[in-house]
This record gives structure tokens, sequence and C-alpha cells, in this order.
């Protein structure tokens, strides 16, 4: 997986190597790596068949963007064949049809090597189930790769595939990207389709890339990128494409540094994360940037983000065939259906006036940059035999910053910002306007040429 996302594609369409060399060097990465608990399913045989595919379609002159690369999805993307359980235990059976992601990539000729581990209905920003088990952070087994995209982290940390796709409803692609030193985009609502869910957990939750480099997510992205016809949110495609933004020079921006929450400053975020924040503040100013400190205006930004949740986990709940869930995500279930669905009409209402007042800030700056997480990544199982009070208070002490962008709907990725004294990763998120991914990824594209977090491997 030397040879990123993007590197294996224009290899196999050079002829350097074969898909089929690629795919079992994937599964026998997963294989030796097993103890992370990265996949919940591994598609051995199938993509062994998939990859065979690839190579006659590329011996006959075929190109596509990822004919051919292996990619993992997250467990809770349909494909044709498997279950979607996510993380949920259930009587479930194989969907008939690929999801619009799965679609996609099948579209862009990538193979499918398996669906990666997550935590019930993506609460936590920890990946582990009762039914499914444990990802585990590739830097320090007893870490926490982050959640709810924790097993996609963990494989593209680990090197079991070069890109994979999470998905990111408060910081789910994130905050695992900060926690194992990868680029995460969530991108703008409606740039990727989550179809058959037509307005994935009422607005919050998006489908995006997580990667080593910024021009592997870029590409993924691009490959991603496309509303269906019933999706509540939709866009039209970019004029130019993600990857070549992770070409372009950003030019000079105005970016606000940012410590504060939207429940106010907290006084709980760890020194070495706002010592991490500010080193890059600083790189930012050395290559040219006006860099100052200021605080978007969050406002009631809670009351848009608390009934889009818990009204949608109860509603992918109650789509489950005879669930078995956790009591944490029955408890939230069961707010979802008590006050969420009720509250929905008020949460959306509440869209314009909220993105004017935290859109002030684009007034004078171009991004906005904070800490991706408050805390370092937790321990696997810090949160065992915690009922749902407990559990959703510690999370959102540990995770306070990557939320409100989903209610707002607007762009955001997490770049590696260093490490902890014990060597595990964290990282810093940055903020955009309206649907401007490009400028994010062109801003992290020069921010990787002076940091070099590429080379950096567990």
């Amino acid at each position: 997986m030397e040879l990123g996302l993007a590197g294996q594609a224009e290899a196999l369409a050079r002829g350097e190597i074969s898909s089929s060399e690629l795919v079992e060097e994937s599964l026998e990465a997963i294989g030796r790596r097993e103890s992370l608990g990265a996949f919940r399913v591994v598609r051995a045989e199938a993509a062994a068949q998939e990859a065979l595919q690839a190579d006659k379609r590329l011996a006959e002159g075929e190109r596509l963007p990822l004919l051919g690369v292996p990619v993992a999805i997250k467990d809770d993307t349909d494909i044709a064949g498997e279950t979607t359980p996510f993380a949920v235990a259930g009587d479930h059976r194989p969907v008939a049809r690929d999801g619009e992601v799965v679609r996609k990539l099948r579209a862009a000729g990538a193979v499918i090597v398996g669906k990666t581990t997550t935590c019930e209905l993506g609460l936590w920003p920890f990946s582990e189930s009762r039914e499914y088990g444990i990802a585990r952070n590739p830097w320090n087994p007893g870490y926490s790769p982050g959640g709810s995209s924790g097993g996609s982290a963990a494989a593209v940390a680990a090197g079991m595939v070069p890109a994979a796709v999470g998905s990111d409803g408060a910081g789910s692609i994130r905050i695992p990207a900060a926690w194992t030193g990868l680029v995460g985009i969530k991108p703008q609502r409606g740039r990727v389709s989550g179809h058959p869910h037509t307005d994935p957990f009422n607005g919050i939750t998006v489908w995006g890339p997580l990667a080593r480099t910024v021009g592997d997510a870029a590409l993924l992205l691009d490959v991603l990128t496309g509303s269906h016809v019933e999706d509540v949110h939709r866009l039209d495609p970019p004029i130019t494409p993600f990857a070549e933004a992770a070409r372009r020079e950003p030019g000079r921006l105005r970016i606000a540094v940012s410590y504060r929450t939207a429940l106010g400053v907290s006084g709980r975020l760890d020194p070495q994360i706002r010592a991490a924040v500010e080193r890059l503040a600083r790189r930012l100013t050395d290559l040219g940037h006006k860099v100052f400190p200021a605080d978007p205006d969050y406002g009631p930004a809670a009351l848009g983000l608390v009934p889009r949740g818990t009204a949608g986990v109860a509603d992918w709940l109650d789509s489950l065939p005879n669930p078995r869930p956790d009591p944490r995500t029955e408890a939230e279930a069961r707010l979802g259906r008590v006050l969420g669905r009720r509250l929905l009409p008020v949460a959306k209402r509440l869209d314009p006036y909220l993105r004017r007042r935290v859109g002030r800030i684009f007034r004078f700056a171009d991004v906005v940059m904070t800490p991706t997480t408050a805390q370092p990544p937790l321990r696997v199982g810090a949160f065992d035999g915690a009922g749902y009070h407990r559990t959703q208070s510690g999370v959102a002490a540990a995770c306070p910053y990557a939320w409100t962008w989903n209610v707002l709907g607007w762009p955001g990725v997490n770049v590696p910002a260093g490490f902890t004294e014990a060597g595990l990763p964290i990282g810093a998120q940055l903020l955009g306007h309206d649907s401007d991914e490009a400028t994010l990824i062109s801003l992290a594209a020069q921010l990787e040429s002076v940091e070099g977090w590429p080379e950096r491997r567990p």
C-alpha cells in the first residue's frame, strides 16, 4: 500500500502491477493485522474475482479512475450480497442492491475488499460493539482509532488499503482521521449521495474519504461525488475536480484560529492538542497566510443537532429486523421517538438563522481552524459498562469541536497535527464556508508539503 490510492491507479494503468497482486497484498495485510479488528467483513473471494476482471479490463485498454484498486467501505453502507447491521445485533439479511457510494466506487473500477468496523448506529467516537467487535488503533492497539469510522481509519493507517470510505454525522470521519494520523474529508451536505438513505440522519450525516494524503482523499472524493435524483439535498457537480484543487496553490488566505466550542469555552482542551494547533498556525503564517484568533458565533447550534441525531437513530433502529441494541443505543432512540421527531421541524427551521450567524466569520476569514478533538485517543473500553448519560457526557467532552459543521452542512477537513508525548496522533480541522471543499483541500495539500505526514506510519 506504499503507492497510495493515486499511485496504485497509475501503476495499474501503466501495467507495472496487476490488480490481483494489489488485492492479494491488501488481503494479506488484513490477515496479518487481524488483531486490530478493522474489518467486520472481508470479501476475500469476491475481491479476488473482481481483481481478475479488472486485470482483464486493463489488458483490453479500459481506463477508469480506480480500476483495480482495493478500497474499503464502512459497515453502514450497502453492498449487494452482504448485510448492513451498522453494528447492531439483529436478524439481518443480505441486501439486494449496492448503495450509491458502492455504485460510484464500482463505476470507477474499485475493488471493495471489505466492510469496516464501527459502533452502533455511529453514535460514539469509538468503534466498539458487543456483537461485531472492537477496532483498535494501529499506533497503539490499547487505544481506539476513533469513531464511528474507526475501522476505516485503522485499515488505512495500518496499510491494509490505500483509502477507505467513512461517514460523518458529528465528526465520525474527522475524529478517526485525527486519532490515526490521516486526512479525512467531511464534504458539503449533498455532495455525496447516501442513497438509499435520502436524508441521512436528517441531514447531518455525509459520506467521505479517509486517506494518507490530501491528493488521495481528493481523488476518492471525486469518485464519490454526485447526487441521486431522490436525495433531499442535491448539488451540481463541481466545475473543477477536487484532485486538481490538491495540486493547486491556495493563494494567501485569512485563517481564523478558534478554541471555542459551541457550548462555550472548553476548559478541558488537552494542552498537547492546543500546542499542536498553535504550531500549525505558525506554519500557516510562515506560508504567507494571515492567521489570527477569532471565534465563530455558534448560537443555539445544539438545537440543530440533537433532534436530528436522536430522530435519526430512532428511524434507523426502527428499520432494522428484530434489533437487539446496546441499552445506550436504545436510550438514544427512545429520546428520538419522544422528543427528536417532535422537535425536528424546529431544528430544520433554524438552519438559515444558524448559517447566517455562524457564517459572519467568513466576512473576514476564508477558513476556520480548530482542534479536531479536545482529547487524545481514548483507551479501548473507556466506556465499557457506562450508562447512556455518562457515555454521552464523556464523549461530548472529548470531542466537542466537530459536530457544529454537520449542523451547518458545510465542509471540513482533518489534517494531522502531530503526536502526543505518548506517540498517539492528534489532528486539527480546517472548516470552510458553503461548498468550499476546494479551498480546504488546497490549503491542506500545502500544509502536507511542509509537514510531511504521509511518511509517518505506525
